[in-house]
């Protein structure tokens, strides 16, 4: 028999001597896909599992996979398995000493790519600090196979802060076949040593965002923020604006949930009202496309976030399956939400 989710507000100590773990509010939900989009769904994971391949989609087990998938997204993880920084948020494994990059992952990141039959693809990377270039050489071949193989297929990189090497950075993005180039700055900057690991700072990363967008002019700057780590609502909108200012054109806003006992415990669920008023002053400030809402992750409809960036429909009002909340959306909808916050 499965197991129920709990309702908000209610610890659950699931052993004793574990800490509390605060239980999920009541609005999230979301809807699964139906019609032309089950059918893409279940053809792409159709080829995934014929091509036994590997996406962070699954592995991250990510509560957008039916609707990413059934558009034609997915996201990638390349340079290992294991990541040399250890952020207090972050499930993925820390080392100092992490194997060799794959020689092979370029061609094999490729193929994968070729076969899910993708319109848009982010590959995102774990930080190799042990590396002299941060690993920008592997993430740009990757890349650079990956158009070679898949032309049509947009690509988004969601890069680490390469420790702040501008050289490395600028290696990486000449003449790079990119659409996005995506760096998460993750938390507000009060949280930074709290929540990131010392090496990385929002400054640091900040300046690798505002580099990205002198250097390579013609792509699209993303960036994505976590709440629910001890962040005040005015908070997100100053680090919003700050991000604004360096030059980014999109921004996604997600909730924080606490992969183990491990990691950061959540400190609040802001409620629908929240996600919809930073989703306001986001575009009030000019940001070019925008998500925000408690299942919105930083790859959150990767495809359709840059189509909107380029003019297009909001991805919040496009088949809205309740992860990201707008004032943009059925009125009826966002007042549904704001009941089950009450």
């Amino acid at each position: 028999m499965g197991h129920r989710l709990p309702l908000a507000g209610q610890a659950v100590s699931p052993n004793r001597g574990r800490p509390e773990r605060k239980r999920l509010p009541a609005w999230f939900k979301t809807t699964l896909p139906t019609g032309r989009t089950l059918k893409v769904f279940d053809e792409t994971r159709g080829r995934v599992r014929e091509n036994k391949l590997n996406t962070v989609c699954e592995e991250a087990r990510c509560p957008n996979i039916h609707d990413c998938w059934s558009r034609g997204t997915a996201t990638f993880m390349i340079a290992g398995q294991s990541c040399t920084r250890g952020c207090r948020f972050c499930a993925v494994n820390t080392t100092r000493t992490p194997p060799e990059l794959d020689p092979e992952e370029p061609a094999n990141l490729a193929e994968a790519i070729s076969n899910m039959g993708l319109s848009h693809a982010v590959i995102t990377v774990v930080n190799r600090d042990d590396l002299e270039d941060g690993g920008a050489k592997h993430y740009r071949d990757c890349i650079i196979e990956a158009h070679d193989r898949a032309p049509t297929v947009g690509l988004e990189l969601l890069c680490s802060d390469l420790d702040g090497n501008i050289g490395a950075l600028e290696a990486l993005l000449q003449d790079l076949p990119l659409r996005v180039f995506a760096h998460n700055v993750e938390c507000v900057p009060r949280l930074d040593r709290i929540v990131r690991d010392p090496r990385a700072s929002f400054s640091q990363s900040l300046g690798i965002l505002r580099e990205a967008g002198r250097l390579r002019p013609d792509l699209k700057i993303k960036s994505s923020l976590m709440v629910g780590l001890g962040e005040t609502d005015q908070e997100v909108v100053d680090a919003m604006r700050l991000l604004r200012d360096a030059g980014v054109h999109m921004i996604t806003i997600g909730q924080y949930l606490r992969p183990s006992d491990r990691h950061l415990p959540v400190d609040r669920f802001p409620e629908p009202s929240s996600f919809m008023m930073w989703d306001e002053e986001a575009r009030r400030m000019g940001f070019e496309a925008v998500a925000c809402g408690p299942l919105v992750r930083s790859s959150y409809r990767a495809g359709l976030l840059f189509d909107e960036s380029e003019g297009a429909e909001p991805v919040v009002t496009r088949d809205s399956t309740g992860s990201a909340i707008s004032s943009l959306q059925d009125p009826v909808a966002n007042n549904e939400l704001e009941g089950m916050a009450t």
